[in-house]
């Protein structure tokens, strides 16, 4: 079977290269301004490998790894499906997660921001010194501006995060309006991204 004629082997062969090493998604105009091709042909390229590595290609079939487009770039993932065997693989004995008091830490974070860390230690009634010291220290967050009336640094979650939980913008987090407490009982001015 041959090929379509606008296919360049060559340029696919370069993208997977780089997406190989890739330490974060890539921006289709930097993949193609370092490998010398039109942003045009690089995105038509990186469309046809994402549906190569999902077997829609015909003779192709589904690879345990995926092409994605998230946090404004492009990057090769595992599948979603191949969770446990990677998680069984990476970690067999070793446990890097998150503590408890960092998820609900990152969760204030990513549902209010930008905001301080008085204020995040506010709503969750605990110092967050600490958990924010780890959250920057991997990448799940960075400083954003200061607070013009206090002064204190505001926070916001980073494209790693984004990164991470697999989505291109913070619009596709889950609604959190079922997991809050009834309206009488919010703060006056509280609210939540629904």
């Amino acid at each position: 079977m041959s090929e379509p004629s606008d296919v360049d082997p060559a340029l696919d062969t370069a993208l997977e290269a780089v997406l190989m090493v890739a330490r974060e998604p890539l921006a289709e105009d930097r993949m193609a301004e370092g490998l010398g091709a039109t942003a045009g042909e690089v995105a038509g390229a990186l469309r046809r490998l994402a549906a190569d590595y999902d077997g829609q290609v015909p003779g192709a079939r589904r690879r345990g790894f995926e092409l994605r487009c998230v946090a404004g770039g492009w990057r090769i993932y595992s599948r979603a499906d191949q969770a446990e065997n990677v998680a069984e693989f990476l970690t067999a004995g070793q446990t890097a997660r998150l503590s408890q008091a960092a998820l609900e830490t990152l969760a204030v974070v990513a549902y209010r921001q930008p905001v301080s860390r008085p204020r995040i230690a506010a709503i969750r009634g605990v110092n967050v010194d600490g958990v924010m010291r780890t959250l920057l220290l991997r990448g799940l967050v960075v400083e954003a501006d200061v607070e013009p009336v206090t002064g204190a640094r505001r926070y916001v979650t980073s494209a790693t995060f984004l990164e991470m939980l697999g989505i291109g913008s913070l619009d596709e987090l889950p609604d959190i309006a079922p997991f809050l407490p009834e309206a009488a009982d919010a703060e006056p001015g509280d609210t939540l991204r629904e």
